[in-house]
């Protein structure tokens, strides 16, 4: 049966046909979605882990019981699985293992641009590249028998434009998988230097029947063209836009496998061609093993390793007049991101702007307490890092202690933050952090986590009590508050930071876009007590503006949480 499916839902599929019985991840955007689709198959267990790293090993564990395991995250959980990934490369896998890393160019929802490549390169681990939904369903596939054949992990690389676009696939039924059966076997499983030493050839052998592979497989291919003039290599959305611009009229070698890279093969395609161009987003994976098998190509002195690319970047680059496009009457305004009207961080964010506290921040919809009018930040770097990075700024400075505070997610705690806890719990800083329960995994679209009591089906399970595990390893002054109530944020933040010992703060209120979440309904302005003082505006809600010197409330936005009222000195804002 035909369908129109997103990559990532065709991902999912893949691992469905392909007889995957385990899945567990992270979610990270732009990769959350496939794991998501998973679990609606019965036959595949699907979870979500409390980390990448976590998710990497639970996949190792289903692979060595016998039974065809995943793992999906984002490019950044890759950095926090890396420890696994280059030991399982050297132990191999009982049955396939599939690892989905999605990279994020042009940055959409990421912190930095990281091209993933380089861990398959230096994990020595195969990767696959597919450039549309009907490749992802195919490769995944292929991914599991190259698994097995070669006795390891394999990587599948997808983007944010292969995974949240859409195109045709073809469905087929689940091939029903016998498992494997297990096998003790300590001189490849346990890892300890005299097993690892003997396994090390056999990864470096394995690349090498994997780059004769290469050479001849289904996952690389010619594209013929009628001007041999140039000929282009590349990879991923990469080939759609170039197909896109030049169509037939040049030759392509589309590299559906990333690592290894063949020789041959691209030798002989250059070999027939006047200029080679290799097109690649992110960095000169391609373009420098063309380089170091003596191809002189053209690359990144023309194609940037910033950003994405697009249909007519490429046209340009090459010098292909594209068609005209009719461009809109008038041009669309900008619309910055900004947290939602009911945000529950919005008071908390407010309280700590106004007492001139120094915030580490995380990672989260909660970064958006950056942005003005708020500007409550100061860092943000990655998972986990408020919490560390605040014991070392506090650890020498009992001014940095009265003066500034960590702000991290309940779904980022139970990451990563919980280490950085217990750090400052064993080596005594006077730091305090706070936590934001929303109640749910926001920024990546509502998913569960150890901390709301559901699993990714939505099913009742164990409850993590912040409360508790903050108390358990050594924090005696855990401290709950709302924070639509400003008062009571101003002074939990006064007491905790006027204290002398490490402590914890949790603002805790569900994520205002929650199904289940009741609000008051909106408020509204009586512009006869307004002075038109903007006070109100404090505080960055997308539903209040002011008009005619007036302050207005947009009663499609208000949740009616308050928060606003609370700055109105003339009691302008209520119902």
């Amino acid at each position: 049966m035909k369908k129109l499916m997103l990559g990532n839902e065709a991902f999912a599929r893949g691992l469905y046909e392909a007889g995957c019985s385990f899945a567990s991840s992270y979610p990270g955007t732009p990769s959350t979605e496939i794991t998501e689709f998973a679990a609606k198959y019965p036959e595949v267990y699907a979870e979500w882990a409390p980390n990448e790293k976590v998710a990497m090993e639970s996949a190792f564990g289903a692979s060595l019981s016998g039974k065809r395991s995943f793992c999906g995250m984002k490019h950044v959980g890759l950095n926090v699985a890396a420890d696994p990934l280059f030991t399982i490369s050297y132990t191999g896998v009982n049955a396939g293992m599939i690892i989905a890393v999605a990279d994020d160019p042009g940055m959409h929802s990421s912190q930095n641009e990281q091209d993933s490549r380089h861990y398959a390169i230096a994990s020595k681990v195969p990767m696959l590249e597919p450039s549309d939904s009907a490749e992802t369903l195919a490769f995944v596939k292929a991914a599991y028998e190259l698994s097995e054949k070669y006795d390891t992990p394999v990587i599948i690389r997808m983007c944010t434009r292969v995974a949240h676009s859409q195109s045709v696939i073809e469905t087929s039924e689940r091939d029903e998988i016998k498992d494997r059966p297990y096998e003790k076997n300590g001189q490849k499983y346990i890892m300890m230097p005299a097993n690892a030493k003997a396994r090390h050839p056999f990864v470096e052998k394995r690349t090498v029947l994997l780059t004769e592979l290469a050479e001849n497989c289904d996952f690389n291919r010619v594209d013929e063209g009628e001007d041999s003039s140039i000929g282009i290599i590349t990879c991923s959305t990469s080939y759609q836009y170039v197909k896109e611009v030049c169509g037939n009229k040049y030759p392509v070698l589309k590299i559906g496998m990333t690592n290894p890279l063949p020789v041959k093969m691209i030798k002989d395609f250059a070999s027939k061609a006047d200029k080679i161009y290799v097109i690649e987003e992110l960095d000169g994976i391609i373009e420098s093993h063309c380089r170091n098998i003596g191809i002189e190509v053209t690359g990144k002195e023309l194609f940037s390793n910033i950003g994405e690319f697009s249909q007519s970047y490429i046209a340009e680059k090459l010098g292909v007049e594209l068609p005209a496009y009719g461009k809109l009457g008038e041009e669309i305004p900008g619309r910055p991101p900004v947290m939602c009207a009911g945000c529950p961080h919005r008071g908390l964010f407010y309280t700590l702007k106004k007492n001139k506290v120094k915030v580490l921040g995380d990672i989260g919809c909660y970064t958006l307490g950056a942005v003005p009018p708020l500007s409550a930040l100061d860092t943000t770097i990655c998972m986990g890092a408020s919490v560390s990075g605040l014991h070392g700024f506090n650890k020498l400075s009992e001014e940095n202690s009265s003066s500034t505070v960590a702000v991290i997610g309940d779904s980022t705690f139970m990451h990563s933050g919980i280490t950085g806890l217990v750090n400052i719990a064993y080596n005594e800083s006077n730091s305090t952090v706070i936590i934001l329960d929303n109640s749910i995994t926001g920024m990546t679209g509502h998913q569960q986590n150890p901390t709301t009591g559901y699993n990714l089906k939505g099913d009742p399970c164990a409850k993590i009590n912040l409360e508790e595990l903050c108390k358990s390893i050594g924090i005696k002054r855990v401290t709950v508050v709302d924070p639509y109530n400003l008062k009571e944020c101003d002074d939990a933040l006064k007491a905790e930071l006027a204290a002398d010992e490490p402590s914890v703060i949790i603002s805790r209120r569900p994520c205002a876009l929650l199904k289940y979440v009741k609000h008051n309904g909106p408020i509204s302005c009586d512009t006869d007590k307004c002075i038109g003082c903007k006070s109100c505006m404090r505080i960055g809600c997308p539903a209040i503006s002011i008009k005619e010197g007036k302050a207005v409330i947009d009663s499609t936005l208000c949740t009616g949480c308050g928060v606003c009222s609370q700055l109105c000195p003339k009691d302008a804002l209520g119902k």
